[in-house]
């Protein structure tokens, strides 16, 4: 492609995005953080689900700065190769002047054998490169930049971030009136999830990002013929998050029947950031491997568009908005980091998630769509203590819709902490 066309469709791509900040209420997702961190020439790797708002927040960047901006995931751009990228940076220098630093390479996934060009830029500029799949930091990239860049995974917006985009404001103590509000609210983001454009366009625009992310991030991406049994899988899944899974029962599903390749599909689905998977929590590594897996939905409102309501709907979409909070703090900015697993004994008894750092267990968490002391199970309580014996962690806590102490059970000190206040640090 040569260098005229190329500017065009640069200068189409960010008039585009100039009119969505100008017409769009934007939200500030850790920018300014982000910013104090990438003060220097190097790169940052943006990952996550498509739609989920990097564009947004790379140019909440740089905003203010000069800086060039180029989506790949573009049908004009379609036939790019790594051969094209030279012509790319020529066209952005032509636009924007040869002392360019700061450069957006949007979805450049899209283009193969991208990695050496992002390693050369980094040495004398500021690069942000998002992705729409975990594994863009593997292979050539991550050899190249071994402890040479930052990386960040941003998911669909937080209930804080929900409760800014609609306007509704909280502080201190909440009056009858406010509660009632934000739980109003807390409902709805139990159903509608976090993506930006569904909340300005209305829940029918989960289809096209569901089918987008599908058909481009995993059927194209990875050359999948049996596009009918991904398909079927993939809905099997979002129907029965929060729930344990194994690629034997997936099997019986699906014409597919070697557990190799269900492996491999859920892996890639995985990659493309529909799911998220916990492993069972166990000190003997071959148990935790061969143990079932538990699976969420990377956001609520992709799992009630794939499936039928249910009598214990919201429970489970408490339980999925818990599991995704955990992954968002996980990755957050400036924090070590932990694993995050579930736990269950050969008695079948469960607790929900269980965090380590490092060697150590540092809390076990139960959720519970509770609203009072009465409506809270024995089981809950008896299941988190006994993996307390088990596992030498004593900071427990039990997530519940309403219901707010602190009790010592058994001796044992247990914090129920309603889920708006847990969602919003409270």
């Amino acid at each position: 492609m040569d260098v005229e066309r190329l500017k065009q469709i640069i200068v189409d791509q960010r008039a585009q995005l100039e009119e969505k900040f100008k017409k769009e209420k934007i939200i500030d997702r850790d920018s300014s953080e982000i910013r104090k961190l990438f003060s220097h020439p190097n790169a940052f790797i943006i990952l996550g689900i498509r739609r989920c708002g990097k564009s947004t927040l790379s140019e909440e960047i740089f905003r203010n700065q000069k800086f060039g901006y180029v989506n790949f995931d573009d049908d004009r751009m379609i036939k790019l190769d790594a051969s094209d990228l030279n012509r790319v940076l020529q066209a952005l220098y032509e636009l924007y002047g040869s002392d360019l630093e700061n450069i957006v390479l949007d979805e450049i996934q899209e283009v193969y054998g991208w990695e050496k060009f992002v390693s050369r830029l980094r040495d004398t500029k500021k690069v942000i490169v998002t992705g729409s799949n975990s594994m863009l930091l593997s292979g050539e990239l991550a050899t190249s930049l071994t402890g040479r860049h930052l990386d960040f995974t941003l998911f669909p917006f937080s209930f804080k971030e929900y409760l800014e985009y609609k306007g509704i404001k909280y502080s201190g103590v909440l009056t009858t009136a406010e509660m009632s509000k934000l739980n109003s609210a807390l409902h709805r983001y139990l159903i509608e999830g976090g993506f930006p454009e569904v909340l300005k366009f209305g829940e029918s625009f989960l289809k096209s990002i569901y089918n987008d992310i599908i058909t481009k991030d995993v059927i194209k991406r990875h050359k999948i013929k049996n596009e009918g049994d991904l398909k079927e899988i993939a809905s099997f899944l979002l129907s029965n998050i929060s729930k344990e899974f194994s690629y034997s029962s997936i099997i019986k599903l699906t014409e597919v029947k070697h557990k190799i390749t269900i492996s491999k599909w859920v892996g890639y689905l995985e990659e493309a950031y529909l799911f998220l998977k916990l492993n069972r929590f166990s000190f003997k590594l071959k148990e935790a491997v061969f143990a079932p897996k538990k699976i969420y939905s990377v956001d609520n409102g992709l799992s009630v568009y794939m499936s039928p309501t249910t009598s214990e709907r919201d429970g489970i979409l408490m339980e999925n908005t818990v599991a995704v909070e955990l992954f968002r703090r996980k990755s957050k900015i400036g924090t070590n980091g932990y694993d995050i697993f579930y736990w269950k004994d050969h008695q079948q008894r469960e607790v929900d998630f269980v965090l380590k750092d490092g060697s150590r267990i540092t809390e076990l968490i139960q959720v519970t769509y509770a609203s009072s002391r009465s409506s809270i199970e024995p089981r809950e309580i008896n299941n988190l203590i006994e993996a307390s014996n088990q596992l030498h962690c004593n900071n427990l806590s039990v997530i519940t819709w309403g219901y707010e102490a602190e009790e010592k059970i058994k001796g044992k000190r247990i914090k129920f902490i309603p889920l708006w206040k847990w969602l919003l640090h409270i």
